[in-house]
């Protein structure tokens, strides 16, 4: 192309990128009047009552303006001005009054309803094109900011997502590499964290835990329970894999498990700097699920409602899993095997609401368990 060519754009290109203004008025001279004059620089829309106006100001091209006579029969200006304010469809829409009446109230009225500005009759030209130019000029950089929040919104929320998506699997690959070094597939850890979430939306309405158990720590529970057992890294693989029983010795070792999963926790925390929710949850379920509610459990040797509330929620989650499930030192038990053992430990191992709470959701344990098999 040569420097001094010019691009010629089709009329209809040309238009469509021009602002829209809507302009109501009873008065056939006036729209007469109003799209001669403003169609030079914009495109013009027209309807002579608020009722069609408010259809106009919904149908393609939406206004970028609209021009609003107050005085008009059946429904005046007033009355499309709120509508439009009330329609989040609409309510962006700047409006400028048109009127034969300076007067102040009314002036006071308008602005009220959500106005931009007012023009006098009889119409000046210069008047009009400056005030519409300007507030066209006023609503475009509204909309940019606009534009620009709400994509800073969605990048946000997107940031979110990738963060939380990240710290969900390094969880999960976190308890896995402790978990299947003595359970291959690593399943025991997914079962027990669905365990945890059905039992916790069960007793989320018991009169004990309706104050604790909202959607919130619900979802914490969820997100902290592939960690119960973290603290198995720090035992060894002779011990996890001894095929026969462990001496008393051996079985103090492996006990230990529980005070290293919290002392991991711990140091993960002051290594981060702050607290954070989930983390703590986790601690107290490394650090507690094999208390007992008798207080004869370990390795704090903690008593009813003295033991977290996570803990011991995982405690009878791993217990049922730990039965159903086959090892090197024992083989399969049977879902039947696992509430039985559940429901003899209520008052005893287990927090007895928590019993009664499984009694009802066994059926959901059991179908979680052949979802997720080893």
């Amino acid at each position: 192309m040569q420097r001094d060519e010019v691009v010629q754009l089709p009329a209809e290109r040309l238009v469509s990128q021009l602002p829209t203004v809507l302009v109501v008025d009873d008065t056939p001279d006036n729209l007469v009047f109003m799209s001669s004059l403003l169609g030079e620089h914009y495109r013009v829309k027209v309807a002579n009552s608020g009722a069609r106006a408010l259809k106009a100001a919904q149908a393609a091209p939406v206004p970028d303006l609209v021009l609003l006579d107050i005085m008009m029969p059946d429904m005046d200006g007033y009355e499309v001005c709120r509508q439009l304010k009330a329609d989040d469809a609409t309510r962006d829409i700047p409006v400028i009054f048109l009127t034969a009446r300076a007067d102040t109230e009314d002036e006071r009225k308008g602005f009220a309803l959500g106005a931009v500005d007012y023009v006098t009759k009889p119409i000046s030209p210069p008047i009009v094109l400056a005030r519409v130019q300007t507030h066209l000029a006023l609503k475009a950089t509204a909309d940019f900011l606009r534009d620009k929040s709400a994509y800073l919104e969605r990048e946000v929320a997107l940031r979110t997502l990738e963060v939380q998506a990240i710290q969900d699997v390094t969880i999960m690959a976190m308890a896995s590499l402790a978990e299947t070094r003595d359970d291959e597939t690593g399943n025991h850890v997914r079962r027990t964290q669905l365990y945890v979430k059905v039992l916790a939306e069960r007793l989320r309405s018991h009169p004990r835990f309706e104050g604790v158990l909202s959607s919130r720590m619900i979802e914490l529970l969820y997100k902290s329970a592939p960690l119960h057992d973290i603290g198995k890294i720090g035992v060894a693989d002779y011990l996890l894999l001894k095929p026969g029983k462990l001496t008393e010795s051996e079985f103090e070792t492996v006990k230990q498990h529980s005070r290293l999963g919290r002392k991991a926790i711990e140091s993960a925390e002051r290594r981060l700097g702050m607290r954070v929710p989930f983390l703590n949850v986790a601690k107290e379920m490394a650090g507690s699920h094999h208390e007992r509610w008798d207080g004869a459990g370990y390795p704090e040797g903690l008593a009813g409602d003295a033991i977290p509330m996570p803990a011991r929620l995982m405690s009878l989650a791993d217990v049922y899993d730990a039965i159903i499930s086959q090892r090197v030192y024992k083989s399969a038990g049977t879902h039947e095997q696992a509430c039985v053992a559940i429901v003899k430990g209520r008052g005893t191992q287990f927090d007895p609401d928590m019993v009664d709470a499984f009694i009802d959701v066994a059926e959901e344990f059991r179908s979680i368990a052949l979802r997720f098999p080893d």
